[in-house]
């Protein structure tokens, strides 16, 4: 640890010109769960519970859930009062998050940091809460308080879970070639809907054209239920209904990874990803539509393959008889 801390001061000194460094407490089993935080200019702070981010691949994560089903009401309150005494202490306005990391085996809370902007998976605690966080901070930042029906924002005794939310972000990453973004013209789509599914996109669709020069998200499907299995469910089914064609995507990665029995338990960390080496045997979908689409096209331009080549019947070929039934001849 001493040779580490000494690297680590000769490095920051290097690049930033100071060699100050700080140790974190390494938590060998952690989950990574966070809570929203809302606060108005009256000095007004609501929490809207949290949500579990513990499935991420190179700390960037992948599903998200609301609210983390492994917490106890007391562990929650518990969660949710230290993100609200941040908000609170700090006079916060608008929306922001704040980020722990929880001992899988102890319970215990970590702070990491706070991201004052809306995340990427505020979708699922928008559904489990029913209030719109994108609109809730225009109206704080128009001066209305937290409280009032113009805030779109209730008290924080008003505020109340219902059921259970998962994300799922759907890239041109493919897990095949050690997640290397895809890109393309995107031949054919169809998207999930039904009802507890909530798409949040606009770039995936029939002829659009991703390139490499920007981030490969190309959407966010949301399925909202009464438990944490029939959640699954729904994603699972929804999951299965897209079609994406043309580019390479993480649709039987996500399959993979939600069906999994340490995603069911909520027995999975952080490190899931990384040491469940079977989420990568996932088989390739048939894609039989596009298969039989090609072939029909390469016959009708190129002739079936049986018969390519053959010699063509001579101009003075007598002509084929019509068959006749019962004596009947024509």
């Amino acid at each position: 640890l001493a040779r580490e801390v000494t690297e680590g001061k000769r490095e920051a000194k290097a690049a930033f010109g100071k060699d100050e460094v700080y140790l974190e407490k390494l938590i060998e089993r952690a989950r990574h769960v966070e809570v929203q935080v809302l606060g108005d200019i009256h000095g007004n702070a609501v929490h809207l519970f949290e949500r579990d981010c513990s499935i991420q691949r190179r700390n960037q994560k992948v599903v998200e859930r609301a609210p983390a089903p492994y917490l106890e009401m007391s562990r929650r309150e518990e969660l949710c009062g230290y993100a609200l005494k941040i908000a609170r202490e700090t006079s916060y306005i608008g929306a922001g998050t704040v980020e722990f990391l929880q001992d899988a085996d102890t319970g215990k809370f970590y702070f990491i940091e706070v991201n004052p902007r809306i995340q990427v998976e505020h979708t699922v605690t928008e559904q489990v809460t029913g209030i719109d966080i994108v609109k809730a901070q225009i109206h704080i930042l128009d001066g209305f308080a937290i409280g009032t029906a113009e805030s779109g924002v209730p008290a924080q005794k008003d505020i109340r879970l219902n059921g259970h939310a998962l994300q799922c972000r759907i890239t041109t990453e493919d897990p095949e070639h050690n997640f290397i973004p895809d890109y393309g013209r995107i031949t054919a789509y169809r998207g999930a809907t039904g009802f507890g599914i909530r798409l949040d996109g606009g770039t995936a669709y029939s002829g659009a054209v991703i390139t490499r020069f920007y981030d490969p998200l190309l959407e966010k499907v949301t399925a909202w239920a009464p438990t944490p299995t029939e959640t699954i469910a729904r994603m699972n089914r929804a999951l299965r209904e897209f079609r994406i064609r043309g580019v390479a995507t993480n649709l039987t990665f996500l399959e993979a990874i939600i069906n999994h029995p340490s995603f069911a338990d909520n027995s999975y960390t952080t490190k899931f990803i990384d040491t469940t080496p079977e989420l990568f045997a996932s088989v390739k979908r048939q894609d039989r539509a596009t298969k039989l689409l090609n072939y029909l096209a390469d016959v009708s331009v190129n002739g079936h393959p049986e018969t390519r080549g053959r010699p063509q019947p001579k101009v003075d070929a007598a002509a084929p008889m019509v068959p006749y039934l019962n004596g009947d001849v024509p």
